[in-house]
């Protein structure tokens, strides 16, 4: 995961960079999670993985696929990753994009994985306690994993805060061996 990160870090930064010179940074995130979801589709993950594919026929296709999403330049993104064998980077590049995008508007997105359903007000206090300890403002997604047993874990870009009972029983379990 790490490896993926650092090829598609360069892209990313250079999008983000030309995203903001064109004031165009709206566009290129929805440009970037469109490509992001028809990767992600089952068919067109087989024939992207296919090496027998001949890069002007996938270039094409996801080309015709997106069609009505894309700009010139995003097409022209599109072509690069193709002609780079570098297609598969697209779902990290748009995750390293978000992230640059938020930290350029002030705000951090964090995902916040909990061992139950959060109410309302529960979402509301913890987002303003993330905001004081983080010292941004955030975009919270939240999830739940029951296997957490109980507690939040919490991502902001490279920061992790775990306050589950399951991390601190691993850790437990470290410190006693």
């Amino acid at each position: 995961m790490s490896e993926l990160a650092t090829l598609a870090r360069p892209y990313a930064a250079a999008v983000f960079k030309r995203a903001k010179e064109t004031n165009a940074t709206k566009e290129w995130s929805q440009s970037l999670s469109f490509m992001s979801a028809v990767l992600e589709n089952e068919d067109i993950a087989v024939v992207v993985d296919n090496p027998k594919v001949n890069k002007q026929k996938l270039s094409e296709l996801m080309l015709d696929i997106c069609q009505e999403q894309l700009t010139a330049e995003n097409s022209n993104f599109l072509k690069l990753l193709v002609h780079n064998n570098r297609l598969v980077l697209l779902p990290q590049i748009a995750k390293l994009y978000e992230s640059y995008k938020a930290e350029d508007e002030g705000y951090v997105e964090v995902e916040v994985v909990s061992a139950y359903t959060l109410s309302k007000e529960a979402k509301q206090s913890f987002s303003v306690t993330l905001e004081k300890t983080l010292g941004k403002k955030i975009h919270m997604n939240v999830s739940v994993d029951k296997t957490l047993i109980g507690g939040v874990l919490v991502r902001a870009g490279d920061r992790v805060i775990d306050g589950t009972i399951k991390g601190r029983l691993q850790h437990m379990h470290k410190a006693l061996q």
